[in-house]
């Protein structure tokens, strides 16, 4: 699909996703839920200290460096090898009144000493490029979404 034509279905139904995807939430607790993905995935959403759960914030830390793992990942496993091993630590707290992240930071571990340094610039430059570029998530946060709620059933 081109952009104009997302643009177009997603004004039509602005609870559209990438290849139809249905996403939801169920509350299975006390300020506890579970996503899922109409392709079966899960995960486990609840407030911070509750064992095997993710809070909100935390997600959206993960997606960050999920995001910019994924648009990197072809650039490091073409001059690193497909068994690359790459973790990505990520992290921000919360603003104390303003119910926020003022910022989010991510660090890409990932073992470069294999290369020789102009090789070693050209894949950071590749990588940088590839996130900045195609980290959905990424540009998402830093350019700003408009967010919406409706209740069903209301007015």
């Amino acid at each position: 699909m081109t952009a104009d034509q997302d643009a177009r279905v997603l004004a039509e139904d602005p609870m559209a996703n990438a290849d139809d995807t249905l996403l939801w939430l169920e509350r299975t607790g006390t300020r506890q839920y579970v996503g899922r993905s109409s392709r079966g995935g899960e995960v486990r959403i609840g407030s911070l200290g509750d064992p095997d759960a993710f809070t909100p914030g935390e997600l959206l830390k993960i997606a960050l460096g999920a995001c910019s793992g994924l648009s990197s990942d072809a650039a490091l496993a073409r001059r690193l090898g497909d068994d690359v091993q790459v973790t990505i630590r990520v992290g921000g707290l919360s603003h104390p009144t303003e119910d926020r992240y003022p910022a989010l930071a991510e660090v890409m571990e990932v073992d470069l000493t294999s290369l020789d340094d102009a090789a070693r610039d050209r894949l950071l430059t590749v990588v940088h490029r590839s996130v900045d570029e195609h980290c959905t998530v990424g540009r998402t946060l830093e350019h700003g979404a408009t967010t919406t709620l409706t209740v069903a059933g209301e007015r």
